[in-house]
């Protein structure tokens, strides 16, 4: 099998490149510019409706794109959902047009939870799910989703849509980083009374699920949430994280509400309702027809995570 990696540098694409090679897939990791991948390289340039891709699918009988505008803190795009769905959408159908003509097999896309929802509420999410989605990130995914599935029906290409959670693992950056540095404070951390469930993913096990995803039998004509099956309490992930870092954790008791209305007074709501509410997922359906049980277990992928933070930032 030959395989097309997108987003092949990236802290899921590079894990995700590593495993084809142990397991003697052909791979090629495409990328805007340079190389440093342990794999064929296609240079690209940017990703979006005008990209070539010809000479980097010759050959190819899976595509696994993973490439995407995600969540910029800092936003300066005057029309946010417009950049977003250059790079999400139009990047994305650009490619799977392409692929399609090439005679590439099977299309493999990762999407995000977030087209279903931010906020869970009482019960999980499932694959049943209704989609709401919030920002202009999720927007673009779920728009995309839908063009997928219709090329593959139109093409014969078949399709597979992802949509995991927060993936955590050696080399997370973003809000989980900043989760990892507030834990290695040993500082009291007002989470006591929050009883949130959030899903996620550790990379090993979406690694895991994404190579299962190239040959498994899977409907071509719907999404797929996959998650570690634990939810954990903000409270919860916290104690965790510092135990594994040798700390011990002190979480006061302060009633969610008024966290999140201190948060609202700094202009910091919109992360503090993140910290205070649930967002679970159901993934029994993708278990249940492909056979999957992810690989790694959330105690050992948190740990393998704050070993891997130690190392790089608390030395």
């Amino acid at each position: 099998m030959k395989a097309l990696v997108t987003g092949a540098t990236g802290f899921v694409g590079a894990s995700f490149v590593r495993r084809l090679i142990v397991e003697g897939v052909d791979a090629v990791g495409a990328v805007r510019s340079g190389a440093g991948l342990p794999c064929a390289v296609a240079r690209v340039g940017e990703i979006d409706g005008n990209t070539r891709w010809e000479p980097a699918l010759a050959g190819v009988d899976a595509v696994v794109h993973l490439a995407a505008r995600v969540h910029v803190m800092r936003e300066t795009a005057k029309n946010s959902l417009a950049e977003f769905r250059r790079v999400n959408l139009d990047g994305t159908v650009n490619l799977a047009r392409q692929a399609a003509a090439a005679g590439v097999r099977r299309f493999v896309y990762v999407s995000t939870v977030k087209v279903v929802g931010e906020e869970s509420g009482k019960a999980p999410f499932t694959d049943a799910s209704p989609c709401r989605p919030v920002d202009p990130y999720a927007i673009s995914k779920l728009e995309a989703e839908k063009a997928l599935l219709a090329i593959g029906r139109e093409t014969g290409m078949e399709i597979v849509v992802l949509r995991p959670p927060l993936v955590y693992g050696p080399g997370v950056g973003g809000n989980f980083l900043r989760l990892l540095r507030l834990a290695r404070t040993g500082v009291p951390l007002p989470f006591g009374m929050v009883a949130n469930r959030r899903s996620m993913i550790c990379l090993e096990n979406l690694v895991d699920a994404l190579y299962l995803c190239l040959s498994a039998p899977l409907a071509g004509d719907r999404a797929y949430l996959v998650s570690d099956g634990v939810a954990l309490s903000t409270g919860e992930l916290l104690r965790r994280l510092t135990r594994n870092m040798g700390k011990k954790s002190i979480l006061m008791p302060v009633p969610p509400v008024l966290l999140l209305a201190a948060a609202v007074t700094l202009g910091m709501g919109r992360e503090m309702r993140r910290l205070t509410t649930s967002l679970e997922i159901d993934d029994c359906r993708f278990r249940r027809e492909t056979g999957w049980q992810p690989p790694a277990g959330v105690d050992y992928g948190l740990r393998k995570t704050a070993v891997w933070f130690l190392r790089e930032y608390c030395r």
